[in-house]
């Protein structure tokens, strides 16, 4: 038990590097040995250009939204890596986009880190989050299921409300679901389509925060999930970008106002990330093959790379980070 506590201990001070330095590769791929020194294993260095798979990738289109389970390879979101350390025991959080990508690996860590969890997702997305909820549960922690459709302001104001109810209360709010589609020209963008990526990725998080502001009490934390884009925007994702340029800035705004009630703001900026975003058309088949090969790891990140550092911009040891980014993006210097 001495022994234990101390490797508990040493996990914890390790804070936002604790998911970084515990998460392996997916089944596919070796884990690194460890080594015992003093009688406690220790986890040995990983090389991050080759610890998970790099270009070039097959090429396997999805339709919208696109399933992680589809994927080859298949995503890494922390599900036999992640180790929690009771950072979060007790709180109470709500993650759009919860069923993959980022959103997935947040659920993954929270669970493990003692929270209970919500999800958000799309019908379609059914496959994905059922796998999420079943590993939150195997945590002993609530899992509450909400699919539905962000576009919908009075879905979005329910989803709080079931939050809430299903949770018995809620204190971090992470805003992560988003539409990206690559598009050549503006001239290929329809106004409907537009509209779908605005109300998705701004008009959501709007409501949403509305709705869940009465419920967050001092010490309470919202993250949103921006972009690479929002600081160096692709040709071909115009009205993308756009909306993570956005998020950007309400992350920085929000933190001024609620700064003074105790709540904190903050925002991950991730650049290219394997999640089902990519092959569900926010990238050319061709885009694709190559994915990430120009970030200087020469490879694309892991939804499970990302995952401590929502767990870090949640705990309350993180107290005086508010109004800030922090970015994930392989080296490419943005943020």
């Amino acid at each position: 038990m001495k022994e234990e506590n101390q490797l508990s201990r040493r996990r914890a001070i390790h804070g936002l590097g604790t998911g970084l330095a515990t998460v392996v590769a997916s089944p596919a791929l070796a884990a690194p040995d460890t080594q015992p020194i003093n009688g406690v294993d220790q986890q040995a260095l990983v090389d991050p250009t080759t610890k998970y798979p790099k270009p070039p990738f097959k090429t396997t289109m999805q339709p919208w939204p696109g399933l992680a389970s589809k994927m080859d390879p298949r995503p890494d979101h922390g599900e036999t890596s992640y180790k929690g350390s009771g950072r979060l025991q007790g709180r109470k959080a709500l993650i759009t986009g919860g069923d993959s990508g980022m959103g997935r690996a947040a659920a993954i860590a929270y669970a493990r880190e003692g929270a209970d969890v919500a999800i958000n997702y799309l019908p379609a997305e059914e496959p994905d989050a059922r796998e999420v909820i079943a590993l939150i549960k195997a945590e002993g922690r609530k899992a509450i299921a909400i699919p539905g459709d962000l576009r919908d302001e009075a879905f979005c104001q329910r989803l709080v409300a079931e939050a809430v109810q299903g949770l018995g209360g809620l204190d971090i709010v992470v805003s992560n679901a988003a539409r990206q589609q690559t598009h050549d020209s503006i001239l290929d963008i329809s106004t409907e389509q537009f509209d779908w990526t605005m109300k998705t990725n701004i008009y959501a998080p709007f409501w949403i925060i509305k709705a869940a502001l009465p419920h967050l009490k001092p010490g309470s934390a919202i993250i949103g999930t921006t972009s690479e884009q929002a600081y160096d925007p692709s040709p071909n994702l115009y009205d993308y970008a756009q909306t993570k340029a956005a998020t950007m800035n309400f992350v920085k705004s929000l933190a001024k106002q609620l700064g003074p009630k105790g709540i904190r703001v903050n925002g991950v900026a991730p650049g290219p990330i394997w999640t089902p975003l990519q092959p569900s058309g926010g990238a050319t088949a061709e885009k694709l093959k190559t994915f990430g090969g120009d970030t200087p790891l020469g490879r694309p990140g892991q939804p499970a790379e990302l995952a401590s550092i929502y767990v870090q911009l949640a705990a309350s040891d993180a107290s005086y980070a508010t109004g800030q980014v922090y970015g994930s993006a392989g080296g490419k210097g943005q943020p």
